[in-house]
């Protein structure tokens, strides 16, 4: 919800009447206006060195997460992030404000564009080819917190599919949809420091059918994609296409939907039976053409390895059969994972899976000839991830880094 400027407030040297309150006043905030909240976030910018070449958006006051956003842009009007303050102590969360690295990463980048369209052939090693030499890795912990420890531009593509928003009871459950989705911008925003220049970022979301607690109340589907899609526009990505995977007919019977239009008819019930899900497309801002990232990448061989062969899929439509584990309640298959790995990576390259489940995208990947980052917060998946990933390619222990977990030495008995 927008806080306008110049809405009654106090200094303005008169007393609000209760119907003229912003939200603001009437949740007696310690941060009542949008100049308050422009002169925390100048001084944040002011810590960071950035407060002369830097202006400022509209303010929004976000009453859900009770807190500011204060955008920031360059002088040219273009987003370089936000900083968020809290709306009822008036300080700055560190968490959720982008960080002065990535904003002057976003700076110089938008300053030097002519200069590096120039210097293109200078820059031949820039793009893919596995820069910082990372190995195949399978991490204990939080997306957010675990990608930290990943240098910047560090890996080539990222595929995910995040979980679902309470749909399930063996997922998380998060007290609201708004606390999900700023779990969601977290990681999106950590994968963008990590991911190349101009490189990808698919995800496989769908929306979420939240049932009913009881009779009297109705049931609820979310459009999740479509609040994903915002995140990425906000934190510095360029969406490129929506794929739908397309499961068989009758795949999505068992869920109940469409029952009692089937067995009523009645109009105003009519309810579809979902057979599709979104795999969404986007790739990190740059102002190069995806032909930098194939010209000029250091390794022909590889790129020429990478050709995609007959048999590619031509439209945005996948029919692939949905995949079912005893060992992780929502898995994806190991085909969908393949298509993406194979059409938005080059051999040799690093994907990076922030949802890693029991590890179906390092498969994909290693079966590939890619090198995979698998993190996952769950203990008993990186546990299956970890003996199943012996049989990925040629993959072992001796070449994978476990981070805050360790593989359970080999049992003769």
């Amino acid at each position: 919800m927008s806080e306008e400027t110049g809405a009654t407030g106090p200094g303005d040297g008169s007393k609000p009447n209760k119907g003229n309150l912003t939200v603001a006043q009437r949740r007696h905030y310690g941060v009542l206006d949008t100049e308050q909240a422009k002169r925390i976030a100048s001084a944040r910018l002011a810590g960071m060195e950035l407060d002369r070449v830097t202006r400022f958006g509209l303010p929004e006051v976000d009453d859900r997460y009770h807190i500011w956003r204060v955008p920031v842009l360059d002088v040219a009007g273009q987003r370089l992030g936000e900083v968020v303050i809290d709306a009822r102590t008036s300080i700055v969360d560190p968490k959720r404000s982008t960080g002065a690295e990535q904003m002057e990463a976003r700076l110089l980048k938008r300053d030097d564009t002519k200069e590096r369209r120039a210097k293109t052939r200078a820059n031949k090693g820039n793009p893919g080819g596995n820069r910082h030499n990372l190995r195949n890795t399978i991490a204990l912990g939080e997306a957010a917190d675990v990608s930290e420890d990943l240098p910047p531009g560090s890996v080539d593509l990222i595929f995910t599919s995040p979980p679902y928003y309470n749909a399930r009871v063996e997922y998380r459950d998060y007290t609201s949809y708004e606390e999900y989705l700023e779990a969601m911008r977290l990681v999106i925003r950590a994968c963008h420091r990590v991911l190349a220049e101009g490189r990808f970022f698919v995800m496989n979301v769908s929306p979420v059918l939240v049932r009913r607690a009881n009779r009297a109340e109705a049931s609820r589907r979310i459009a999740v994609p479509f609040d994903m899609h915002a995140i990425f526009s906000s934190e510095g990505f360029d969406f490129v296409d929506d794929i739908h995977w397309i499961k068989p007919e009758g795949a999505g019977w068992a869920t109940g939907r469409g029952r009692r239009f089937a067995a009523d008819r009645n109009p105003l019930q009519y309810k579809p039976v979902p057979i599709t899900e979104y795999v969404l497309v986007y790739r990190k801002h740059t102002d190069r053409l995806i032909d930098w990232n194939i010209r000029f990448h250091p390794d022909a061989n590889k790129v020429a390895a990478s050709k995609i062969r007959d048999g590619y899929e031509t439209t945005n439509l996948w029919k692939i059969k949905p995949r079912h584990s005893q060992k992780h309640p929502a898995v994806f298959p190991l085909e969908l994972a393949s298509r993406v790995v194979e059409y938005y990576s080059f051999v040799g390259d690093v994907v990076l899976d922030p949802f890693a489940g029991i590890g179906t995208t390092g498969h994909a990947a290693a079966s590939l000839g890619r090198k995979f980052v698998m993190i996952e917060a769950q203990e008993q998946y990186v546990k299956t991830m970890t003996q199943e990933s012996q049989g990925w390619g040629d993959v072992t222990k001796k070449d994978t880094l476990f981070v805050n977990t360790r593989p359970e030495a080999d049992r003769l008995f």
